[in-house]
């Protein structure tokens, strides 16, 4: 048998100490349960009997340097530091690990996170390091003893990036990138005039064209250079240097040529700024779509109300809720937000918990049942024993598990990123080897007119200009961006460029049935009258008794006669029974609505009994009619799958992708649901907790995995999931936690999606296979490797232009995925 204690301690100041007490008292046999509050001074656990005593428990707590008086933590204060320092110095065990969670600015791909983990990882004290990159947050458990809060923040600066503990305005990196690329484009557009149309002269022209380039590259270009440059420094090359080295070789060449060589000639700063408008076009939309998970969870948080009604020494108040402890008693009216997590101690009503199950019936709560905060109280007022708050609550619970699943993600490494790392050094010291070849050997080769450093210097930049990274920065964007763009004129919105790559992979679609798979509302699917009944008779009756009710399946019954041209009657003394249904008279006799309860002392017909035992396991919601004493039929309703569903499954598995339906709704009504659209694989009743693993279970056996789902209980498993899918109808917090949204409403998109997906990525690989396969051709020409058999070499202006002819056939390639838009529409 198992009894809760609590044991009052005195000399705990923070959550550290709460963590120390925790650990202390649960390496006891039998100790379960354990919880610490500082601010209340106790500790409260549950204690198996004949097991451990309660005062070994005691002798812990004072072990550890904490009172179990008032006194004596006075007592404790008084005692000298040199003889808390040897207290301290005496235990075996290792203090407990601190953690933060920080927010990070400055991170551009995920090279970027690596960097700033390795950085960690180079620091004594830090045991555990998690740097998610599309929140923009970091995760961190050190050693107390070596490190505090502001030395891991300035690890991340140390590493150039920057770190705090308050996020920044959500909109502040996408107005910056948004600027950037303004700038550069209200720059770059002038430039191209210019440059055509020559109004001052080759060299006044050259000289203008100077000038706006450097401000282009000074104010738009900065971001890449200082990427570059903290990406090298911590010993990596990421795109930012891929495109550093391109935009510098055309940049300082140019500025190279302007001033030593001829500053009449064609010259390509036009190039450098054309280059950094480009890219800054894919940087202003990756830096809008940043911070949505964050944004998901400041969602999640507001839906907790700010305000509760606790009521002390019988005397009602309203205090702010971060004021409520977990044992007061809290009173919630009618249509009111349940604060916190509790336990009713009076009233009756029906709490709207959809946030929690996602389901849209009401549950009919009582004393001595659980309410959830953040959920709903519809229809009377109730009084609840607080038992959770703040960070202990579900909802806390759910957006901690939205973090932990994110966070969990390894960033994913572009595939650019990954081949930039050996692309970039080889390419720069190929150029240096031109370089060395031809200084020393050009004296029998150069053209006349030239000198060896200039002709050696000239296949150098050649061989920097024509591998500029181009084609190669190029090969996914403009993929995506045509992919994505097929996608959301088809009601498919990506909101990451991954998503298109990782919905291509995918072996496993989990579907949540209510408002998913089905409508989401509830609606009349029978009517079934009793012997010398007829339907519209019992219909008429249904409506007259459901016009009084606020039961959210009142207006689809009364709705539904409304459809078959029936008006309610009048009726009087309507009274709604909580958890039943609703009674009233009709003609001075006893009409009633509601379920099997409510009719359970009337006298109801074999075949009606059994037509509702049929319904029922079915999993149809049912309403009884009786009429003075007599159940003259019954009503089934049910939250229809919707009509593409058996299609969109069956493209699913034509395609070979399993799917299975995880449902918060009974066994029954799963079931029907599964068996109606197509799905074998079935997991009822399961709460947003259990969705998540059961997300986990499909991915521990190596398959990719995503999840559809429509609600907030929804989102701890859309993000878990390799691909989270949210119906556009659904709420705000799904749509932001997941990476595709239909926002058709159309189950047919998620096979849309995946083909569309898989037909983008085999498009990237084509373009990495023409860019990479150009370069290999090309580098050799650009260093002269033909020059001295047919005196053919490049120019940096002829590597530049071959440079673009690359660009042009990745964007041309890109642009073929249009074609596909086709298939998809049929």
């Amino acid at each position: 048998m198992t009894t809760t204690h609590e044991i009052k301690v005195y000399g705990m100041m923070c959550t550290h100490c709460e963590n120390t007490v925790k650990k202390a008292l649960e390496k006891f046999d039998g100790v379960s349960k354990v919880s610490a509050s500082f601010e209340q001074e106790k500790v409260t656990l549950d204690l198996e009997d004949n097991t451990t005593g309660i005062e070994e428990l005691k002798d812990a707590i004072v072990a550890e340097g904490y009172a179990l008086t008032p006194e004596a933590a006075v007592e404790d204060d008084e005692e000298p530091a040199a003889q808390k320092d040897t207290k301290s110095e005496s235990l075996d065990e290792p203090p407990p690990l601190s953690n933060i969670n920080f927010f990070i600015q400055g991170m551009h791909c995920a090279n970027c996170a690596l960097a700033i983990e390795k950085a960690f990882a180079r620091t004594e004290g830090i045991v555990d390091t998690a740097i998610n990159l599309p929140l923009e947050k970091g995760f961190v458990s050190y050693d107390p003893n070596l490190m505090d809060d502001q030395k891991v923040l300035e690890v991340v600066k140390n590493a150039g990036y920057s770190a705090s503990l308050e996020s920044s305005q959500d909109q502040t990196a996408g107005n910056r990138e948004k600027f950037r690329f303004l700038f550069a484009l209200g720059v770059t557009v002038p430039m191209m005039v210019i440059m055509h149309v020559m109004p001052f002269g080759p060299v006044v022209t050259n000289i203008i064209l100077c000038i706006m380039a450097t401000a282009v590259m000074g104010v738009s270009g900065r971001t890449f250079f200082e990427g570059a440059y903290y990406s090298l420094k911590n010993r990596l090359a990421n795109m930012d240097v891929l495109i550093s080295l391109g935009v510098s070789a055309a940049y300082f060449y140019s500025l190279f040529s302007l001033i030593f060589l001829d500053a009449s000639q064609m010259l390509f700063f036009d190039s450098s700024a054309m280059l950094i408008t480009f890219i800054m076009i894919g940087k202003m939309l990756e830096a809008r779509a940043k911070g949505k998970t964050s944004q998901a969870l400041k969602t999640l948080l507001a839906l907790n109300p700010d305000t509760a009604r606790v009521i002390k020494n019988g005397k009602e108040s309203i205090v702010d809720v971060s004021m409520v402890v977990p044992g007061d008693t809290v009173r919630v009216l009618a249509g009111e937000k349940i604060p916190v997590d509790g336990e009713i101690l009076g009233g009756k009503t029906a709490v709207d918990e959809s946030m929690l199950t996602g389901e849209s019936f009401p549950v009919e709560k009582s004393a001595g049942d659980d309410v959830t905060g953040a959920t709903i109280n519809l229809s009377a007022p109730i009084t609840m024993s607080t038992t959770r708050t703040g960070s202990d609550t579900v909802l806390s619970g759910i957006i901690k598990m939205v973090e932990d699943a994110q966070a969990d993600k390894a960033p994913i490494q572009r595939l650019a990123d990954t081949i930039s790392n050996i692309f970039v050094p080889v390419v720069t010291v190929v150029s240096l080897i031109t370089f060395a070849i031809w200084y020393l050997t050009a004296p029998g080769f150069i053209p006349s007119g030239s000198t060896p450093f200039l002709f050696a210097f000239e296949r150098m930049i050649a061989v920097l200009v024509i591998a500029c990274p181009c084609a190669l920065g190029l090969a996914t964007p403009t993929a995506v961006m045509v992919g994505s763009g097929l996608g959301l004129n088809r009601g498919i919105l990506f909101k990451k460029g991954s998503a298109l790559e990782n919905i291509s992979r995918l072996d496993m679609v989990l579907f949540d049935k209510t408002g998913t798979l089905t409508t989401g509302k509830p609606s009349v699917t029978g009517v079934f009258p009793a012997k010398n009944i007829t339907e519209e008779q019992l219909l008429s009756w249904a409506a007259s008794a459901e016009t009084n009710s606020t039961h959210p399946l009142a207006p689809a019954v009364t709705g539904f006669a409304r459809e078959k041209g029936i008006s309610p009657e009048p009726t009087s003394d309507s009274k709604e029974i909580s958890g039943r249904g609703i009674e009233c008279r009709l003609n001075d006799q006893r009409l009633k609505a509601g379920n099997l309860a409510l009719v359970a002392d009337d006298n109801i017909p074999d075949n009606i009994r059994a037509k509702g035992q049929e319904l029922s396991n079915q999993g149809k919601s049912l309403v009884f009619i009786s009429l003075d004493h007599q159940v003259k039929g019954v009503i089934a309703l049910e939250d229809r799958v919707k009509p593409e569903a058996k299609d969109a499954i069956g493209q699913l598995h034509t395609a070979g992708i399993q799917t299975a339906l995880v449902s918060g709704d009974n066994k029954a009504a799963a079931l029907w649901a599964a068996q109606q659209a197509g799905i074998k694989e079935v997991a009822a009743q399961i709460m947003p907790e259990d969705k998540i693993n059961q997300v986990k279970k499909w991915q521990a056996k190596g398959l990719k995995v995503a999840m559809v789902g429509d609600g907030i209980n929804d989102a701890p498993a859309l993000a878990q999931a390799d691909i989270g899918i949210a119906i556009g109808s659904g709420t705000d917090v799904a749509k932001e936690t997941c990476e595709v949204v239909l926002v058709k409403n159309d189950l047919k998109d998620v096979n849309r999606a995946i083909q569309l997906g898989r037909k983008t990525l085999s498009t990237i690989k084509r373009n990495f296979f023409w860019a990479f396969f150009y370069n290999i051709l090309m580098i050799p020409v650009a260093a002269g490797i033909l020059y001295p058999a047919f005196r053919i070499s490049l120019t940096p202006e002829a590597a530049a232009i071959a440079m673009w002819f690359s660009s042009l056939s990745v964007v041309g390639n890109s642009l073929l995925l249009n074609r596909f838009g086709r298939q998809l529409d049929a």
